[in-house]
């Protein structure tokens, strides 16, 4: 890729109607909404996370291992000095990137990827890191690692790896399951298949839910869960995320402190290539998803929608993109009930990879290509 990419906008546009509903059964009677895609940015080798940056500029990653400025204008500049090795390969990489809410006056980012093991050593996991951000916007200074999931396993699969800041300060990092050790989602004295909860300085909470119970890791907040690729906090300040399923049985679900999520016990999906899966679909001390996909979407990326940018009827929606279809899914909520879907953007025919609102109030997002595309949704 050259240092600097500039684009000039041209807006794709999509009419956005009402969808099939949910499984509350109803039609969306949402008025529909004219909405043009615009491409804010392009080349981009696989990106996986945007954040927003002051005076309208972004924040990139792309997973080979690479961290890029977008101007406003659509510039993008050379790599970013400063980011650790990452074991890319498979879904590994540099995954997600946030900004502390602080950043106006410390200049912080969070992000995490594929931390291969120490020299010498086989295997990689998840890791989480913060950086400065140089005023020059070239490079990370005082980089500091402040979790790594244990144990590291040899395995390109099922990362996780999204950041949620919680207004207290406090960082949520979903971890996945590494595919093959699926069982260790049912266990508390690993990282796999759970969401963590530290401080800005890589420590568990005191508050955390199995900070005094022996055997058990005391960073976990919530288990039992798979490969989550989403997750947002909710208009109440409350934790949201969805997770891959197997084939068939992706879910979003609400995590709570100490609960179990089910996986690979319980699941709405089945062996790929056709079978059963665990012991069903619910069981006795193991939580129900707020919703599910069957077929599965591959949903990635989480939003909620703060504003009135499109509309008083799209306020409070919860967004997420899919990689397999290529679509935007609106979730109309109402508490912490998923009551009515749409699907918007058919036929746009790339993997959208992540969702962010942004300090415009309008939805962003990235798609996962070699030639990755950053894009603003306009109301028309």
């Amino acid at each position: 890729m050259p240092p600097a990419l500039a684009v000039k906008a041209q807006a794709a546009i999509f009419l956005v109607v009402a969808g099939v509903a949910a499984s509350a059964g109803a039609q969306n009677t949402a008025p529909a909404v004219a909405v043009a895609l615009v491409p804010v940015a392009q080349g981009l080798d696989h990106p996986w996370a945007v954040a927003f940056l002051p005076q309208g500029q972004f924040l990139v990653t792309e997973r080979p291992g690479r961290m890029r400025v977008v101007s406003a204008s659509g510039q993008v500049s050379p790599p970013l000095a400063g980011v650790p090795a990452v074991a890319a390969g498979g879904q590994g990489g540099l995954l997600d990137v946030v900004t502390d809410t602080a950043f106006a006056r410390n200049r912080r980012i969070f992000f995490c990827f594929s931390e291969p093991a120490a020299a010498g050593a086989r295997g990689n996991s998840t890791a989480l890191a913060r950086a400065t951000l140089s005023e020059d916007l070239r490079s990370l200074q005082d980089v500091k690692i402040i979790f790594s999931q244990q144990p590291k396993v040899e395995s390109s699969l099922h990362f996780g790896c999204r950041i949620v800041q919680a207004a207290d300060g406090n960082l949520f990092l979903t971890l996945g399951d590494r595919y093959h050790r699926k069982d260790d989602a049912q266990k508390l004295d690993n990282h796999h298949g759970k969401i963590i909860r530290i401080t800005p300085d890589g420590a568990a909470p005191p508050d955390n839910p199995f900070g005094k119970q022996p055997g058990a890791l005391p960073e976990i907040w919530s288990y039992g869960h798979r490969n989550p690729q989403g997750a947002t906090l909710g208009p109440d300040g409350k934790l949201w995320m969805h997770e891959h399923g197997p084939q068939g049985g992706d879910e979003i679900n609400q995590p709570r402190p100490g609960r179990n999520y089910g996986w690979p016990v319980i699941t709405y999906g089945e062996n790929y290539g056709g079978g059963k899966l665990g012991e069903g679909t619910a069981k006795a001390g193991m939580e129900q998803p707020l919703h599910y996909w069957v077929p599965s979407i591959a949903p990635s990326g989480m939003a909620f929608l703060t504003s009135t940018r499109y509309g008083a009827a799209w306020q409070g929606s919860l967004f997420t993109g899919s990689l397999k279809f290529g679509t935007l899914h609106r979730l109309e909520v109402a508490g912490d009930k998923v009551q009515r879907e749409e699907k918007l953007l058919q036929g746009n025919g790339e993997r959208i990879r992540d969702v962010r609102q942004g300090p415009d109030g309008l939805l962003y997002m990235v798609t996962d290509s070699p030639q990755g595309r950053l894009l603003r949704m306009q109301p028309n």
